[in-house]
């Protein structure tokens, strides 16, 4: 994609209902008791009232959770019309875990009376746990019952682990005269590196799009967003991004690229974007986001290479957290990344809400106030800008602090 994506608001509106902002959508989720002693909602059911195109992208990780190769079986067709998922347990590394998989898709599917082969199914949770089916036996005829235009916050609440905030958003915009909506949720906090990053996250919309054009524009759009965050380095082995389409907006259906293609991924850049700053935001013990732009690269790849390998950097997130001016190590993370580029001519700033300041100039120490960087790194989101001054491509890359609460959570994650 050599393209620009971005988000235009005067054509993209945001709005509220997430997952149910689309025609035809409805949600529900409760607490199925999958982790013991858990309080929150930890099983929803997103459906439409009819088969929509789907697309759906998926972990990197060799191992894969069992709900993944089930789903890339339903997908097969590009249609889907309900998921069903649930958090607290991954089904991952589970002898029995395609069984339990197939089977929830069986429970939705007869739920709902809807076809199996459309159902998406999804988990996210402790990996390597015995899982039973009997949840999904027990409570897949509630979430059925409760489905509605207003489900979208339970539904959000019960895809969420060690999140500590909802991640849902939607739009309005215009494609043949028609108004069209797009909404979605998603979770993620840790176990959260490129390759896609977080993730569960589920998208709906009303516009009328193929299957194809659908799978195109989610890589696109995932390309510059998901795959551009990173917490803690460690990829999933369930991340799925899902996406449906009814098309009851009634536009004409986008086949191929063109302008009303172009609003389409404007529109899907507008959440997804929101969804990858917010899980960024949202890492595991973090108490600040950090945003690193690389500007004036000879090419989109060295922008992104080297923005993602500052992102990734324990030594420079455990700088920002001490909000310490330590702009060595993000020469040092530059210098060990595959970006091809001169470090004679590297500047690089950091700024927040309260001002900018430049650190280095022509890769060499550049004379700065200390207390002036220290209180612009206090701020709650701080911005890391790398010129590269060899061309005119850029790339952003979104990631947090490193502190002590990460070790903390992690360290107690099964308890």
């Amino acid at each position: 994609m050599n393209k620009s994506i971005s988000y235009d608001s005067e054509t993209v509106k945001f709005i509220d209902g997430g997952v149910c902002a689309a025609e035809g959508f409805t949600a529900s989720g409760i607490n199925a008791h999958i982790k013991a002693n858990s309080q929150k909602n930890d099983m929803a059911i997103v459906y439409c009232d009819k088969p929509c195109s789907a697309a759906a992208l998926y972990t990197q990780n060799k191992v894969k959770g069992a709900p993944i190769t089930v789903t890339k079986k339903h997908l097969t067709n590009g249609k889907a019309q309900a998921v069903i998922v649930n958090s607290g347990n991954a089904n991952t590394c589970n002898a029995n875990g395609i069984e339990i998989a197939e089977g929830a898709c069986e429970l939705t599917a007869k739920a709902l009376g809807i076809n199996v082969d459309d159902v998406i199914v999804a988990s996210t949770g402790v990996i390597g746990q015995r899982m039973s089916l009997e949840p999904f036996e027990k409570n897949i005829s509630i979430l059925a019952e409760k489905l509605s235009r207003d489900g979208y916050n339970d539904a959000c609440d019960a895809i969420m682990t060690t999140d500590t905030r909802k991640k849902q958003f939607a739009v309005e915009f215009m494609l043949d005269d028609k108004v069209c909506h797009l909404g979605g949720m998603s979770k993620g906090s840790g176990m959260i590196n490129p390759n896609m990053a977080t993730m569960l996250a589920f998208i709906t919309t009303d516009a009328n799009i193929s299957s194809e054009m659908l799978h195109k524009a989610l890589s696109e759009v995932n390309a510059v967003t998901y795959s551009m965050v990173s917490v803690d380095g460690d990829t999933s082995t369930n991340d799925t991004l899902a996406a449906m389409a009814s098309g009851y907006a009634g536009n004409r259906e986008i086949t191929s690229e063109g302008a009303d293609y172009d609003i389409f991924v404007s529109a899907l850049y507008s959440v997804m974007v929101m969804f990858a700053k917010e899980t960024a935001r949202d890492g595991e013990g973090a108490s600040k986001l950090i945003e690193c732009t690389v500007m004036n690269a000879h090419n989109k790849e060295t922008a992104k290479t080297a923005a993602l390998s500052v992102i990734n950097s324990p030594l420079l997130k455990a700088a920002m957290s001490a909000a310490d001016a330590n702009w060595g190590r993000v020469m040092c993370a530059l210098g060990y990344s595959e970006a091809d580029f001169d470090v004679s001519k590297v500047s690089v700033d950091f700024a927040s809400s309260v001002g900018r300041i430049r650190v280095c100039e022509n890769g060499v120490g550049f004379d700065f106030s200390e207390d002036d960087a220290f209180k612009i790194l206090s701020e709650d989101e701080v911005k890391i800008i790398i010129d590269l001054n060899e061309g005119n491509e850029h790339a952003v890359a979104w990631g947090c602090d490193l502190t002590y609460d990460y070790v903390k959570i992690n360290a107690e994650y099964r308890s």
